[in-house]
């Protein structure tokens, strides 16, 4: 049977049988759509997984410090009052440092400190001993012990 002008239908291209090898289904679009949806939500899954993990080794919200007050300025050192919120009755290592007016760094040392048993919060004082007058003591960070 032949095609005539009135069976095929307006604006489809009209090929020879065998010369362009075999048709692709109409199926194979939405295949490939359906691949690269599953394809986005395995990337999506995996970057999710790394993010939970690296958030839990490196950013643990549970070491938290919080500097009261610093007094007793003199030439030679500055009393630091902080508080430190650690997991119930855990422990911590605080870095504080001391600065001068300018800004420069005159004293720094690392303390840990301790929790009672059931409690998460931490109170304690500690006096820097700097190597010029300081202006100002604070806590630069707290972790987990090593």
């Amino acid at each position: 049977m032949t095609e005539t002008h009135a069976t095929i239908s307006p604006g489809a291209p009209v090929f020879p049988a065998g010369r362009y090898g075999r048709r692709r289904a109409a199926g194979g679009k939405r295949r490939r759509t359906l691949l690269a949806a599953l394809a986005l939500l395995a990337l999506a899954a995996t970057l999710t997984v790394i993010s939970v993990r690296l958030y839990r080794q490196y950013g643990d919200p549970v070491y938290d410090a919080q500097v009261i007050t610093y007094t007793d300025i003199t030439d030679k050192q500055v009393l630091v009052d902080f508080r430190v919120t650690v997991p119930p009755g855990g422990s911590a290592v605080c870095v504080l440092r001391a600065r001068d007016r300018a800004g420069a760094e005159v004293a720094r040392e690392q303390v840990t400190v301790t929790a009672d048993a059931g409690d998460r919060h931490v109170t304690t004082r500690h006096r820097l001993t700097t190597t010029a007058r300081p202006f100002i003591g604070e806590v630069l960070r707290c972790q987990a012990p090593s």
